[in-house]
């Protein structure tokens, strides 16, 4: 009897030890977790001090990187390992800038400014400017990604009615894909998704999720015949020491508003890449669109997707009840959508692909119930705020005066 006495608190002591190991094993995982992450941000501008918008910034050997924003600002985050890295900064009409990272961190000053690169077409001779779309469009699948890989991206929509946002949807999206080579996405997984409260009072919706809308939009997915369209020198520019033209295209049968309707592409005449794509539509006066695609290159020289931002505006119908409610001036609202898509990282390791929660429903983004992680939200590294993102933020909170975070909290279950 006494030996039972004295072994039952010795195993209650050894178990309360063990448990408080376990709790320290779990803070010091926790805090070792959270040192290996090393914010690399900074502000990218010209030399006259001009911020760079849509810059990509990053390690392209290891496929990390993001792009700044309106203002040249960029943040992303990097393990201790990296510091050895290389930081490259590249967009259209710059020399590409590149330093070591650690190098870039002593510094200490988070600025980097970009040299206007110099375009030597005027001096020379161009082919057909016909033959230059058909090259760039026969070659697009050997110039970007056409291999299998994961974009993991920020997909953010806001749905605007009377010149005002009243409703915004936050994805964030695991996409598998063959790059614009493919005429559709190959697998779209919603990881994640929070959204604003709902203050629309017209509620158009969308038959389709954006991401899908974004890929049919896209000249180079859609197989345009450069036959069917005029095509014209529009300027030129440079990328990564690459002499570029900008082409501009207008379609051949157009009747009405031909000059509101064109496709813009900016083609390397090294390579014939495209590197980005500016698209204008006018359906008609109560319907248009304004969208463009940038792509950056990766560590073999392939370019893949970097960002996206489009608006779509259009009228939408109210009935006459909320049309004296509102005191509406017409039935018919002047509404847009804002789209703006980012790239955070992307996988081409296909043993580490990882796509939750599969898109197979064909329905409007914003009607997509997906469980809040507030956790995820304030542990991802987010690039900064693009004006896009402020404008419909403030917005938001300026219809009751409501911050975006608690309408977070308020409107997402957890």
């Amino acid at each position: 009897m006494l030996i039972l006495k004295t072994k039952k608190p010795f195993f209650k002591e050894i178990k309360f030890k063990q448990i408080l190991f376990f709790i320290f094993l779990l803070v010091s995982v926790s805090t070792s977790y959270a040192q290996k992450k090393i914010e690399v941000k900074g502000i990218v501008i010209d030399e006259f001090e001009n911020p760079v918008p849509y810059a990509a910034v990053g390690i392209p050997s290891k496929q990390i990187g993001t792009s700044t924003n309106d203002d040249g600002v960029f943040s992303f985050q990097i393990a201790p390992e990296n510091v050895s890295d290389i930081l490259e900064i590249s967009t259209i009409g710059y020399k590409t800038y590149k330093i070591k990272i650690q190098e870039y961190l002593d510094k200490k000053t988070g600025k980097i400014v970009l040299i206007e690169d110099v375009v030597t077409l005027a001096a020379i001779t161009l082919e057909k400017i016909d033959d230059i779309v058909k090259k760039a469009l026969k070659k697009v699948k050997k110039n970007t990604l056409s291999d299998k890989h994961q974009l993991n991206m920020l997909y953010r929509r806001s749905s605007v009615e009377n010149n005002k946002t009243r409703f915004m949807v936050e994805h964030y999206l695991n996409v598998l894909d063959y790059g614009p080579s493919d005429n559709r996405f190959d697998e779209i997984g919603l990881a994640e998704s929070r959204k604003s409260a709902d203050y629309r009072f017209a509620f158009k919706k969308q038959p389709v999720h954006a991401i899908i809308i974004m890929g049919q939009i896209n000249p180079l997915r859609q197989r345009i015949y450069d036959s069917d369209y005029n095509w014209v020198r529009d300027g030129d520019t440079s990328y990564d020491g690459e002499d570029v033209l900008i082409i501009k295209g207008t379609k051949k049968d157009q009747k009405a508003n031909k000059e509101n309707n064109w496709i813009k592409f900016y083609v390397g005449m090294d390579t014939y890449s495209i590197y980005k794509i500016d698209v204008s539509r006018h359906a008609n006066e109560f319907s248009n669109l304004k969208a463009f695609y940038i792509y950056k290159k990766d560590s073999n020289g392939k370019l893949v997707l970097s960002y996206h931002n489009r608006e779509a505006k259009f009228r939408t119908p109210v009935s006459a009840q909320k049309q004296k409610l509102l005191k509406l001036k017409n039935k018919n609202v002047q509404s847009s959508y804002r789209h703006e898509a980012i790239v955070l990282s992307i996988e081409t390791d296909k043993k580490k692909f990882d796509v939750k929660n599969t898109i197979y429903e064909r329905k409007d983004i914003g009607d997509y119930n997906v469980k809040y992680n507030p956790v995820f939200w304030q542990n991802i590294a987010l690039p900064p705020d693009t004006k896009f993102y402020k404008k419909s933020v403030k917005e938001l909170e300026s219809i009751y005066g409501v911050s975006l975070e608690d309408q977070f909290k308020l409107v997402n279950k957890e």
